[in-house]
């Protein structure tokens, strides 16, 4: 009656095996390490290696390992003085190196080998990094300004209208060249406002102000934007940079990061566990795009640099290695349209394979049509935007804006949606294949907080709420083993197997456990048993109504069931809402939870039943069993006498 077939025993018995060797790795604890690897993403090698080694020692600094892992040096230390120190040595031995301050798993080798690790900690117990960001409002009034620029110099082209058109400022300025073609250019000009408007609450206004102005002392066009824009255009700057630093987070691997907005102009950003602080800030805050632009070889680009200006229509540029190029200033596709970007080798060497979107791609196919032979050239634009005092206090000054050419090649062919980059290392490649594809900023940000931080609780609060989940777990086991005897060791076991299986998936997964994880975790703990106490409860109830001991255990599992999984659902359902909803450490509540009612169903239910069965399953003519609360020793059935 009470027997499970061998192939089900097995298969509990292999879960929990399982779960005990995935959550191994939890109880060795870490170790306070630096991280070394090169700043152009080579691998670094046995002689590198050694240098760092001789670096430590020079300094007298201890260290407990050194190893290349993942690409990198990873020294381990014994002390977090230790770390600190050779952390300062390092990065001074080191000059053209990434050096960063991590923490390792101590796992024996075969663990890491078969790639098991320790749950990821989150920021109030692990550590990481911390940013606050402030973004360059006017630099979005700029970046969003260029946007007509191409369109307005494009038009006025085609109808044969010479002309000056650039962002000046907070402006547009379009200064025409010929006295007699400016009534020609007025409508064209103010075309651009006539189909351009903003509907705010209910109300349509003008985006663009255009006036009639005096540029350099030619006539010309001045086009703003209105005030209802700019306050839409600025909303619209921090709300894109805020999903812009969060994709750019999930593409560094970063699980659980804090990405929010902070009062008018900021963003704070939070990075727990993050291994290359470095990489982190050079990711976040870079506003890098490209531009692909045709290549001008019918004028001499020496000559143009010894000027110091470049012809009209024309633009000077060069590559990292200081040689001159002339790019037509007509943008044929900008980073906005690339779909995907991926970094990738072709021929032994590092690209970066793209993607456009559907229009980038027609104008891509109609460009290489028309100009097969000739070369393209791929500008690389950086804006590291910096703050300056005025007044007495800090205000965003003018970015420094970086432009270079980073590959030109001839067009050898008619392509559309797809091509390779060239021309960059493997760093190089590695990097712009992650920023294009996160997406480019829509205004620049800087840095204004920025700081390593340790446990948020320090230590000893993180050593309490370990006291505390244990504490919680004996006071458990103490109780139900009083109250329901050999039934109660019962659930003890399956209430370590279940905390067992909640460790193993958070760890297999990379769950991040924060302090309210903890919290769920205790929670869980007392939990997990509510569904034993059903099926107890149960059982209790049905030999005290006569029936014999077999058919007791059987109709307390059974009937118990559905109770169990209405009432664990509901729960979920609770768990999911604050998963979906919450952010940070109320989703690493909800994950702990949602996790720990699936495993507490099936160890209740599943691994109970399992041990129960081995118990007194093979047992036909059991006259007794031990499950406390006055339940009868022995039953008979109703109708005996």
């Amino acid at each position: 009656m009470n027997r499970f077939p061998l192939w089900k025993n097995v298969l509990v018995f292999v879960v929990v095996f399982v779960s005990a060797v995935l959550a191994l790795p939890n109880l060795f604890g870490e170790d306070e390490a630096v991280q070394v690897s090169r700043a152009d993403g080579v691998a670094m090698d046995a002689g590198a290696l050694a240098q760092t080694t001789d670096a430590l020692k020079a300094a007298s600094v201890p260290y407990k390992s050194a190893a290349i892992e993942k690409n990198a040096a990873l020294i381990r230390f014994p002390t977090v003085t230790d770390q600190l120190r050779g952390n300062t040595v390092l990065e001074k031995a080191m000059p053209n190196h990434v050096v960063a301050l991590t923490l390792t798993s101590r796992s024996p080798e075969w663990l890491r080998v078969i790639g098991l690790k320790p749950m990821a900690l989150g920021l109030d117990l692990r550590g990481g990094v911390h940013f606050l960001y402030q973004v360059d409002l006017n630099a979005a009034i700029r970046q969003y300004l260029t946007t007509y620029e191409s369109d307005v110099r494009t038009q006025l082209r085609e109808a044969k209208i010479r002309n000056d058109t650039r962002v000046v400022g907070d402006s547009l300025q379009v200064a025409i060249l010929e006295p007699g073609d400016l009534a020609k250019a007025e409508p064209i000009i103010r075309k651009l406002d006539s189909g351009d408007q903003l509907i705010q609450l209910g109300k349509t206004s003008q985006r663009l102000i255009i006036d009639q102005a005096d540029i350099d002392g030619r006539q010309g066009f001045r086009i703003r934007l209105s005030e209802a824009a700019i306050h839409e255009r600025q909303d619209f700057a921090i709300s894109q940079n805020t999903l812009t630093l969060r994709n750019r987070v999930n593409e560094l691997g970063v699980a659980e990061a804090v990405v929010q907005r902070q009062g008018l102009d900021r963003i704070l950003v939070q990075l727990p566990g993050v291994q290359d602080p470095t990489q982190a800030k050079r990711v976040l805050g870079s506003t890098a795009t490209l531009e692909f632009h045709l290549v001008d070889n019918t004028q001499d680009a020496a000559e143009a640099e010894r000027r110091g200006r470049a012809p009209l229509g024309l633009e000077l540029k060069k590559m990292k290695d200081g040689r001159p190029y002339l790019l037509r200033r007509d943008i044929i596709v900008s980073g906005d349209q690339l779909v995907d970007a991926s970094s990738q080798y072709s021929q032994g060497e590092p690209v970066v394979a793209v993607r456009l979107n559907a229009q980038g791609a027609r104008k891509m196919l109609d460009t290489t049509s028309a100009n097969v032979g000739k070369p393209m050239g791929v500008l690389f634009i950086e804006e590291k935007p910096k703050l300056v005092e005025k007044d007495g206090k800090l205000v965003m000054g003018e970015p420094d804006r970086t432009e270079t050419v980073i590959n030109v090649a001839t067009i050898q062919g008619v392509f559309s949606n797809r091509f390779q980059i060239s021309g960059l290392t493997p760093f190089e490649a590695k990097d712009l294949a992650l920023l294009l594809r996160a997406g480019s900023l829509a205004a620049p940000i800087v840095p204004v907080e920025e700081k390593t931080i340790g446990p948020s609780l320090g230590q000893d609060n993180i050593d309490r709420g370990v006291r505390a989940t244990i504490a919680g777990y004996v006071i458990v086991v103490l109780f139900i083993a009083v109250w329901y005897r050999v039934f109660g060791i019962i659930a003890d076991l399956a209430l370590l197997a279940n905390v067992l299986m909640l460790i193993a998936l958070m760890s297999l997964f990379q769950f991040q456990l924060s302090l309210p994880g903890i919290a769920g975790i205790v929670l869980t703990v007392g939990m997990a048993v509510d569904a034993n106490v059903l099926i107890f409860e149960r059982i209790r109830e049905e030999l005290r109504n006569g029936n014999t001991p077999q058919s007791s255990i059987r109709a307390g599992f059974d009937r118990a069931y559905s109770t169990i999984v209405d009432a664990n659902v509901t729960t979920f359902i609770a768990g999911f809402v604050l998963f979906f909803f919450g952010s940070g450490p109320v989703k690493g509540f909800a994950i702990t939870m949602m996790l720990g009612i699936v495993t507490s169903i099936f160890t209740s239910v599943t691994v109970t039943r399992a041990m129960v069965n081995l118990v007194y399953g093979s047992r036909p003519h059991l006259k007794s069993i031990s499950i406390g609360g006055g339940a009868p020793p022995s039953a008979k059935p109703a109708h005996a006498r």
